[in-house]
């Protein structure tokens, strides 16, 4: 079986941290044999910078993806270009800087091709997440073996939708952006394994892992002050699928939820 691991929206240095510890400890224990991170919030809580971007492929990052704020810092537009393993959404204009797809070879020469979508729903209009989702998996056909998507979107409905859309047609699915892990957890009837959102990996301490105070002053009074990333109970969300290689189809798929042990958030 071949262990695809993907991990929810990293934020900030506490997610960075989550990361660090865990995902050494998963690769040992659980056997992961590929890992796809989602990092659009691990600088600062916005973007990526390219110290962060290698740091997180030290740690074991497969492929990075983006989400839609890939490009809130400037001074990293370049790396889109340059690096293949930095996705942004394949589904934003074809002038864009980077690309939304890649094929890497894994453990045992498996070939893994990840594609990174948006959606539409209370996000900047983009193209047909389901159009692009078509023409990537169709030019993947002679290059990957398994395929797994990052579904970066706000609406749950949005989500659930691809994921039977592309049942059968892709080995995993898992949703992102929301950093609220979902217990939904599936493998589809045709071989798809399925999460509607993994979750944050970041500090759970505060509102989607920002600093609880500024955002309560904002939401109730109106009142701006910076959303700083909060600090305490940080978490890994993420979600672990076991593929038959062969055929490119799920077999298992969980939902992972894991604090840091008491003493490693303060050491």
């Amino acid at each position: 079986m071949f262990r695809i691991l993907g991990v929810g929206d990293v934020v900030g240095r506490p997610g960075r941290e989550v990361l660090q510890y865990f995902l050494p400890q998963l690769k040992a224990e659980r056997g992961v044999d590929f890992v796809v991170v989602d990092a659009e919030n691990a600088a600062s809580g916005s973007g990526i910078t390219e110290k962060i971007y290698r740091e997180l492929r030290g740690y074991g990052a497969d492929v990075i993806t983006m989400g839609d704020h890939a490009y809130r810092r400037r001074e990293s537009l370049h790396l889109y270009d340059k690096e293949t393993r930095l996705l942004r959404p394949a589904n934003w204009p074809s002038g864009a800087p980077g690309r939304g797809t890649c094929v890497v070879e894994g453990p045992r020469g498996v070939r893994v091709g990840v594609i990174h979508l948006q959606g539409r729903v209370f996000m900047s209009a983009q193209g047909d997440f389901f159009e692009e989702a078509d023409r990537a998996i169709d030019a993947m056909a002679s290059k990957a073996d398994l395929i797994v998507v990052d579904m970066h979107a706000e609406a749950s409905s949005e989500k659930v939708a691809l994921s039977w859309y592309l049942d059968g047609r892709v080995a995993m699915i898992f949703g992102s952006h929301t950093h609220v892990p979902t217990a939904d957890a599936i493998v589809r009837p045709k071989g798809t394994a399925y999460i509607t959102d993994a979750g944050m990996t970041g500090p759970y301490n505060g509102v989607i892992g920002r600093v609880k105070e500024a955002v309560l002053k904002k939401m109730r009074l109106n009142v701006h002050e910076p959303f700083l990333v909060a600090e305490g109970d940080a978490r890994l969300g993420a979600v672990i699928a076991e593929i038959d290689e062969t055929t490119g189809r799920a077999v298992s798929c969980e939902g992972l939820w894991l604090s840091l042990p008491a003493g490693i958030e303060d050491a």
